[in-house]
């Protein structure tokens, strides 16, 4: 029986994407897609999310690549221009599950600890949670198992009795190999649909 949902944030409820900032800066979006493929790349982005600081990640770039020392500090010197908004759809899930007041709601995101204020910010559901585990304060980050149990210990969540739901397969197979059911999300639609043969939504 489920008892809590844990949800993740970004691509999930937050519509965060370098894509909204890096194509105000490239004219071609092959380039573009190289920068962030070969310079700032996901799993440099990573690291922050983890809690190295963002001013060493930045400095480490820009010493390997000084030629692109520009569009490297832009990576979170514009970073709120990321953020595309809510999605929509989403949200309106985790309001319905809020008002009926039947589970804990959680959240499990790899974020940074600098940038994580300009979200809490920017989006008032950020607020709804009974409580948010975020990787770049904890110094750990899915899809680690130590990361996922942080937030099991210090809400007294039973592995079994909760409901993970991201958009990234890595994260929801760490996850159920914890033995913690999981959603790989991918629109709101299909989330609505699975939470509904659950038994969760009407």
């Amino acid at each position: 029986m489920t008892k809590t949902i844990i949800f993740d944030l970004g691509a999930v409820l937050v519509d965060w994407n370098p894509h909204y900032l890096y194509r105000k800066i490239f004219d071609d979006e092959a380039e573009m897609l190289h920068f962030l493929a070969h310079i700032c790349t996901p799993d440099w982005n990573e690291e922050q999310d983890g809690g190295r600081s963002l001013q060493e990640a930045t400095e480490y770039l820009v010493a390997r690549h000084p030629e692109h020392e520009e569009n490297i500090r832009a990576y979170y010197g514009r970073w709120e221009e990321m953020l595309g908004g809510a999605i929509e759809g989403t949200v309106e899930i985790f309001r319905n599950l809020r008002a009926e007041g039947k589970y804990n709601l959680y959240a499990l995101t790899n974020w940074s600890a600098e940038t994580w204020p300009i979200a809490l910010e920017r989006f008032d559901f950020l607020h709804w949670f009974d409580g948010v585990v975020v990787s770049g304060e904890e110094k750990n980050r899915k899809p680690f198992a130590s990361f996922y149990q942080v937030l099991l210990d210090r809400y007294d969540v039973k592995s079994e009795e909760s409901l993970f739901i991201d958009d990234n397969l890595r994260n929801v197979t760490a996850a159920e190999q914890l033995g913690i059911p999981s959603i790989h999300f991918s629109s709101p639609e299909q989330l609505r649909a699975a939470l509904q043969e659950r038994g969760i939504l009407s």
